[in-house]
């Protein structure tokens, strides 16, 4: 432990954001970094714990604390506090293929675990990280690193998402020959077209990319693996097939009136601001825009907030974002101890954005749909919404007419699109995800494997790269017999 101290004589410093009245202005990461002196005390905050729960990665009352990676977290940050940050990368890498991501847009479970947070404020371990993977850019230490023998074995994976390029990455190490396939026309996946640029620039997601590209990984887009021609296509000349398309399959309002016009899910949305931005800054007009409207979105979760600061930068008129539970504490109660992930309220981007552009949290909580009314040309108007009581059922008397022109569903998703599965001819479970063997990374299709929310369901980046870290060493042990990935 590099100082016994550090977690007294050092506070909490998280790096600063622009304030909500000026990012709303720019699609760009708000998040300037902290200067390596304080970055440095930062790392002296880790109190190097003899049962270091922020790498754990345990499961506490059905719910994970630490992370799942079970990154070197208090190794790394004993070196970010002495300044190796060359030797504090490697330790990162050897565990995490993608920090940079990571850093960006995991919710930290590793901070919920940190003991520094029983009595006081945990240790800024994701931005630690950060700190760290960007340093290792900025000086020339992710430079590529082609393996230097190649097994001759032939590896498809479809999808691009972190899951599948954790895959790709990893079996690319171990010398075999990864190609992957995306059916969008940018390599990324939900990193690419799921999250707004405000959290992860694009450019960092295509970084990464070509240095996977001069490593050996080969990328094909606009690749279609949907059809049952073309997986026969891959299960004759590839030697092992590995599908992380994800959980695309957006749960739906059931509720009379949802034919009408005006009403979109929010990944589609969101991915349609994005493929503008990048095409043309906006000014090809091919995306759904939420200037001057009045918008709900229903959902109230992190794409629900990533929905709100989108509206906000095209310049809505106004925004609510309906959730159907009741708003959780503020702080966290007798039930709800540590290192379990705290049940508390947060209040994010979007929603600080709102609070300054409109005076007041976007959030309606213990609200929901129940019907949509169009005007005489079949556009939106207006929703009908009810107030649910502690059991979630309505209200009566509580009914409200809200006026709307654009609503966007945020309502979680239901499993994987049937496409793909249903062309390789694997088994889904009930849930709508492909289906395998407790701990087993195998499909019931031979020679086919699954990983990230395409088996696990709608989760976080985090658990996709050790998904696809996990499958790639399940893959790698079926090509070869053993294996010495880790």
């Amino acid at each position: 432990m590099g100082k016994p101290t550090g977690f007294l004589d050092y506070q909490r410093e998280n790096n600063p954001a622009q304030r909500p009245e000026e990012r709303i202005r720019h699609f760009n990461e708000f998040h300037p970094r902290l200067p390596e002196a304080e970055r440095r005390r930062q790392g002296a905050r880790c109190m190097e714990c003899g049962v270091p729960y922020c790498q754990s990665g345990a499961v506490l009352s059905g719910m994970v604390s630490g992370c799942p990676l079970h990154n070197l977290i208090p190794e790394w940050n004993d070196l970010v506090y002495t300044g190796n940050f060359d030797l504090a990368a490697r330790r990162l890498l050897k565990t995490n293929n993608f920090p940079e991501f990571t850093g960006r847009v995991c919710p930290a479970l590793c901070e919920a675990a940190c003991t520094c947070g029983l009595n006081g404020d945990a240790v800024t371990i994701k931005e630690n990280e950060l700190g760290i993977i960007e340093d290792a850019w900025a000086h020339g230490l992710m430079e590529p690193r082609p393996p230097k023998v190649r097994t001759g074995k032939k590896v498809a994976v479809v999808g691009s998402g972190p899951s599948g390029l954790a895959v790709a990455d990893q079996l690319n190490r171990r010398g075999h020959l990864v190609t992957v396939f995306e059916k969008e026309d940018r390599v990324g996946g939900l990193l690419m077209y799921g999250i707004p640029n405000m959290k992860l620039k694009k450019d960092i997601v295509e970084r990464r990319v070509e240095k996977m590209r001069a490593e050996g990984v080969a990328f094909q887009v606009n690749a279609d693996m949907g059809k049952p021609k073309t997986a026969k296509e891959l299960l004759r000349d590839f030697d092992a097939v590995v599908l992380c398309c994800g959980a695309g399959q957006p749960r739906d309002l059931k509720v009379a009136g949802r034919d009408v016009k005006g009403v979109y899910f929010a990944v589609d949305f969101l991915k349609s601001t994005t493929k503008s931005l990048l095409n043309s800054g906006l000014q090809d007009g091919k995306y759904v825009s939420a200037k001057d409207k009045q918008v709900i979105i229903v959902g109230g979760g992190d794409t629900g907030n990533d929905c709100v600061g989108t509206c906000i930068r095209h310049g809505c008129k106004s925004v609510l974002q309906l959730e159907m539970m009741p708003k959780a504490p503020d702080r966290r109660t007798e039930s709800n101890p540590w290192p379990e992930w705290p049940r508390v309220c947060k209040t994010d981007y979007g929603q600080e954005e709102s609070i300054a552009v409109f005076g007041r949290d976007p959030r309606l909580y213990q609200t929901t749909v129940t019907e949509l009314l169009s005007d005489e040309e079949g556009n939106l108007r207006a929703v009908k919404t009810v107030r649910l009581g502690k059991d979630l059922k309505p209200v009566p008397g509580t009914e409200e007419e809200l006026p709307c022109d654009l609503l966007l569903i945020a309502a979680g998703f239901v499993g994987c699109r049937p496409e793909v599965p249903k062309a390789f001819g694997v088994e889904l479970t009930e849930r709508g995800v492909v289906k395998t063997p407790q701990g087993s990374y195998a499909t019931s299709v031979p020679k086919v494997f699954a990983a990230g929310d395409m088996r696990r369901g709608q989760s976080l980046v985090v658990w996709a790269i050790a998904e696809g870290r996990a499958a790639a060493r399940e893959v790698d042990q079926f090509l070869m017999g053993y294996t010495n990935l880790y």
